[in-house]
């Protein structure tokens, strides 16, 4: 449980993204303790406004559900507690996955199975089904899908603007252009935020910091499993497939995924082959393949064209699932980071669980599947909680 100190803060978060927003709201909501935010850039300038925002129930660990249930429910909230209900629209018009081999489909009937019981509205569909609904879609390949109408997605720069609002209404100090030089630590104890305006004390220090979280903990002497990774989308010029509004449909092996873009269409292509680093831009290369992914999927869309692409960073760990709560070799330093894709849709959940955990010394979430010392004796595996 966190005490107040009597000079400097009582909690600095690093990162200005939606976690670290989530972050900061939720601490300042619930107490009166010193809070201060600090960002290299400016606040959701980085993986967050670059993201497509979706927000979906349809994954394979009960955690995750959990998370994603917890985040809907403090998003439908927040639009009304900090502001009005255009504030963000929430479009709730569902996820589609769609899977070709039998032993993939297989494993998705299992987690229907298991999203079911954790009362997730999914459903199965056969590829007629999927053809009578979707016409455009190509399903004469598909084994089945699955469709879940409460998932959707958002404007993920809107959310966080939302949540900072929050913030400086409760007294946050927000420092943007305020990069990490140094993280102070003594007896193995966190001391300090060293910065270019200066030293910055606190006895609790948050890395939210995303794809640079690796970067920001060894700061502290801590080497982090996580690591950047890049994913490039595009948009197409104004094009119609017909019938409004579509779901966020994802051809699940292929790596592919779409959904509507104002006028037109975000596609989105996963590359497997994608090495780690802090890579910007879009390649040509990328974007043949998905032309040729997306038009075998949907056909008319050869008649689209792109308008624009960009490219943003996920932070990834060993197994696709993030790092909660505070590390032992440093007391008073904490890791909110590493949600390899699934970041803003957390963002809220993971807010409000780890404050609880911070002011009360306790939560009814258990973040156990999320604990840094699951990858201490190095025998994670890859996760299965595919991105988007």
């Amino acid at each position: 449980m966190i005490r107040k100190q009597d000079e400097g803060f009582d909690i600095i978060i690093i990162g200005g993204g939606i976690v670290g927003l989530s972050l900061a709201y939720y601490l300042a909501a619930k107490s009166d303790l010193r809070l201060a935010l600090l960002e290299k850039d400016l606040l959701a300038q980085a993986s967050t406004g670059l993201s497509v925002g979706g927000i979906r129930q349809q994954f394979s660990h009960p955690a995750n559900i959990r998370l994603s249930q917890h985040s809907l429910h403090l998003l439908n909230i927040l639009r009304y507690q900090l502001g009005n209900q255009e504030s963000f629209l929430i479009h709730q018009v569902g996820y589609l996955f769609l899977v070709q081999s039998d032993n993939v489909w297989s494993t998705f009937l299992e987690n229907v199975a298991l999203q079911q019981n954790l009362q997730v509205p999914v459903e199965v569909l056969s590829p007629a089904q999927i053809k009578k609904q979707w016409p455009f879609l190509r399903t004469d390949d598909l084994a089945g899908g699955t469709f879940c109408s409460a998932d959707g997605y958002t404007d993920p720069y809107q959310v966080a603007m939302v949540y900072a609002r929050g913030c400086r209404q409760q007294k946050v100090v927000i420092l943007e252009q305020t990069p990490v030089e140094k993280i102070e630590v003594e007896a193995q104890r966190v001391q300090a935020v060293i910065t270019p305006q200066g030293r910055l004390s606190a006895s609790l220090v948050i890395n939210a910091a995303g794809a640079w979280a690796g970067e920001v903990a060894a700061l502290a002497g801590i080497k982090l499993p996580i690591t950047p990774l890049r994913r490039q989308v595009f948009v197409t010029h104004p094009f119609r497939l017909g019938q409004q509004p579509l779901p966020l449909i994802i051809d699940f092996e292929n790596h592919f995924y779409f959904r509507e873009e104002g006028l037109g269409y975000l596609l989105g292509l996963s590359d497997p082959a994608e090495s780690p680093g802090f890579k910007s831009g879009i390649e040509l290369s990328l974007l043949e393949r998905l032309t040729e992914i997306a038009t075998h999927r949907v056909p008319t869309l050869a008649q689209a064209s792109i308008a624009r692409g960009w490219s943003g960073l996920y932070a990834m760990t060993p197994d696709e699932n993030p790092i909660l709560g505070p590390l032992p070799e440093v007391e008073g330093f904490w890791v909110a980071s590493g949600f390899s894709g699934h970041g803003f849709q957390h963002a809220p959940a993971v807010g409000d669980i780890l404050s609880d955990l911070i002011l009360y010394g306790e939560t009814n979430f258990d973040l156990g599947p999320y604990r840094y010392q699951r990858f201490q004796n190095s025998t994670s595996s890859k996760g299965e909680e595919r991105t988007v």
